[in-house]
């Protein structure tokens, strides 16, 4: 079994949801040498978050980000954690519900999404700045 494992920093995105897949693949270019293994994606933050969800409709992730602001709203007047702004404590809120990882299968060298998938940077604040992603891939 082999393992590989790289970092990826992403540029600033703005606030919503953006597939990211390509970038991942082309950042980790030996899941081409797996034929059977896993990759995973972990963000290295608390105020945005990974899913994998449609990959050809841009308006299902917009949708997704009117969810996420209607569920979950700036300007509670019980956070406590507002220290950097009013997208500060429901940025970690739904970085919490959504996650800091997914993991794909890789069958013959590519990711096993499907058809309509993709992985998607859930960015949850105003000015996120660069995100970091690690990558790991494994298998034989």
């Amino acid at each position: 079994m082999n393992i590989y494992q790289t970092q990826l920093q992403l540029n600033e995105r703005k606030r919503g949801f953006h597939i990211i897949t390509t970038e991942v693949v082309h950042a980790l270019p030996e899941i081409s040498e797996i034929r059977t293994g896993i990759c995973q994606v972990f963000i290295q933050h608390t105020s945005a978050s990974l899913s994998i969800n449609e990959n050809a409709d841009p308006t299902v992730r917009k949708d997704f980000e009117m969810f996420f602001n209607k569920t979950v709203p700036e300007n509670d007047p019980e956070y406590l954690h507002d220290d950097e702004g009013s997208d500060d404590m429901p940025a970690h809120l739904k970085a919490a519900l959504l996650g800091t990882s997914v993991t794909i299968p890789i069958r013959n060298g590519k990711l096993a999404l499907g058809i309509w998938q993709g992985i998607y940077l859930c960015e949850h604040r105003n000015y996120g700045g660069g995100r970091n992603l690690m990558i790991t891939a494994w298998g034989k």
